[in-house]
């Protein structure tokens, strides 16, 4: 598909505006999120947007007209971004009012720190605390620009948690620049192109940059408008060379056909990523940000890329693990070594589980425990298979993994209560998951940390945490789960005042679960 060059560019001089244009967008907090919206986008209460030049043939979009919702939310439901959520914060054990006095710019800075290399527990439970229906801190951030409300999204997506992160973006206003730029993302990454394009084309209150409006013209079947908005472009100096060339290629299939593949992109982002996609340049994700392993879960990727995706998203606690145990089992592992190990190992397990070989569960229990472990894949094992084993005579190692793995998988109690015979085997563990220590003796440091959290009920609030309580707890708890996670790799102190804190807090639950799998996961360093 050709355009003629003498008339793009006498069309690109009269549509030119007489502005000057922003040479550089602000960075964006993730530095992997798409340069969505355009540098001159508006910011709600303060003025207008710069307004990409109009498409021939395009029917004028009025600037007086109302901004369609597209995110569907209760009537009852607040308005502020900062209070909206996916559950009620009673279901996690906190108070609605848990920021308190903290600052939100505070609460913000403190949410974007960081904490992948933490406990499962601990992930989850930051995850929860991410969708938790919580009334805005008292002191809002003085640019007021939905920092807070940001900050949880920016987390969601850090895990990947992507489906997580667009139904909280789909109950939020989309005139917010910064919501729009998350929403378009989350889309492209879900392989949702036309949602994107959707939301781009009903959010006319958000100037959207040129190779995002030149994707959805091409996605809407407008290739002559989508070639001149990219000359337009170009000619304007909105876009860079690299993605006027893959912009390029893109529109172009004739000439896209006899030319050199292209070099991947400098910087990755989900618009890009979905370019090279098409161009038939699909770039793999094992080496980029975690949300972009969503993209092989598609049934169009390969097994090995979508296992791979699967195991990515499942050590980050947002993958259900049932999903992941379907791709274990789908098929026959084709080769051995590696994934194929995980994979020929997990079906057997569950081959032997369906047709009740315990002398087979014996054998495969330990190897396949063993081959999780390294990848941190333990929780999900355990949620695979524990409830299964819970009632098998099992023998030796086996035995004691399938305790191990009821451990690891929920409800604590419960466990304990079925296995009453490893109280003589394993009684710091049983102890534990019933709670209280106190008469059990400890093998190590991390033993004795752990009976003193909990050999009995706390009375007092860690000094670490005292001037926090009560006015400023989610901070106080945000502290707590950098104490647990940095004190498991050596500072029994920082680990003890955490754990603490969970219980004086109500979170025993939680408390508890965490010293578990501080014990069974020996991940201290």
């Amino acid at each position: 598909m050709t355009i003629d060059r003498r008339l793009l560019l006498s069309l690109v001089l009269a549509l030119a505006p007489a502005t000057p244009v922003p040479a550089e967008a602000p960075m964006s907090a993730i530095d992997w999120l798409s340069s969505s919206v355009s540098p001159g986008a508006p910011v709600p209460g303060k003025g207008s947007a710069a307004v990409l030049p109009p498409v021939p043939g395009e029917i004028p979009v009025s600037g007086a007209g109302t901004v369609e919702r597209i995110g569907v939310a209760s009537l009852d439901s607040p308005q502020a971004p900062a209070s909206l959520g996916l559950m009620p914060a009673s279901r996690i054990g906190l108070p609605r009012g848990l920021w308190g006095a903290t600052p939100e710019a505070d609460l913000a800075a403190a949410l974007r720190k960081e904490r992948l290399d933490t406990l499962p527990a601990v992930q989850g439970f930051l995850l929860e605390l991410m969708l938790a229906e919580l009334d805005p801190p008292i002191t809002p951030a003085p640019e007021g620009r939905n920092v807070l409300f940001l900050a949880r999204i920016d987390r969601l997506l850090d895990l990947g948690a992507l489906d997580q992160a667009m139904a909280l973006l789909e109950q939020a206003e989309p005139s917010d620049p910064e919501i729009f730029r998350r929403r378009f993302d989350v889309a492209l990454l879900l392989g949702e192109e036309d949602h994107a394009c959707e939301i781009m084309e009903k959010t006319p209150s958000v100037a959207p940059s040129y190779p995002a409006r030149i994707f959805c013209l091409a996605r809407r079947g407008k290739w002559d408008a989508a070639m001149l908005t990219l000359g337009t472009g170009e000619a304007l100096g909105q876009i860079d060379r690299e993605t006027a060339a893959l912009l390029g290629h893109f529109l172009d299939d004739a000439t896209a056909d006899e030319a050199e593949d292209l070099p991947p992109p400098a910087r990755i982002n989900p618009l890009n990523f979905r370019l090279m996609e098409a161009i038939g340049q699909p770039q793999s994700t094992t080496t980029l940000p975690v949300a972009f392993a969503q993209a092989d879960l598609r049934t169009n990727s390969g097994w090995k890329a979508q296992l791979e995706a699967a195991e990515r998203l499942s050590r980050m606690g947002v993958l259900d693990p049932n999903q992941l145990l379907g791709l274990y089992t789908q098929d026959r592992a084709s080769a051995s070594g590696g994934i194929w190990d995980r994979v020929s190992l997990v079906s057997q397990i569950d081959a032997a589980l369906s047709s009740g070989k315990t002398e087979e569960l014996d054998r495969l229990l330990p190897q396949a425990f063993a081959l999780m472990q390294e990848q941190e894949l333990e929780t999900a094992f355990a949620a695979m298979f524990a409830a299964r084993l819970r009632d098998l005579p099992l023998s030796g190692e086996a035995k004691r993994l399938a305790l191990r793995l009821a451990l690891l998988s929920g409800d604590v109690e419960a466990a304990a209560q079925t296995h009453p015979e490893a109280a003589t085997e394993e009684p710091l563990l049983i102890a534990l998951a019933r709670g209280n220590t106190a008469g059990v003796a400890a093998q190590d440091l991390l033993g004795l940390t752990v009976k003193r959290v909990f050999d009995a009920p706390p009375t007092t609030v860690p000094a670490a945490y005292a001037a926090l309580i009560p006015d400023r707890l989610g901070e106080a708890l945000l502290a707590a789960v950098d104490d647990i996670s940095e004190g498991a790799k050596g500072d029994p102190r920082r680990l003890e005042a955490g754990l603490v804190l969970l219980r004086r807090a109500g979170l025993e639950s939680l408390a508890r679960r965490t010293a578990l799998q501080l014990l069974i996961l020996e991940r201290r360093g």
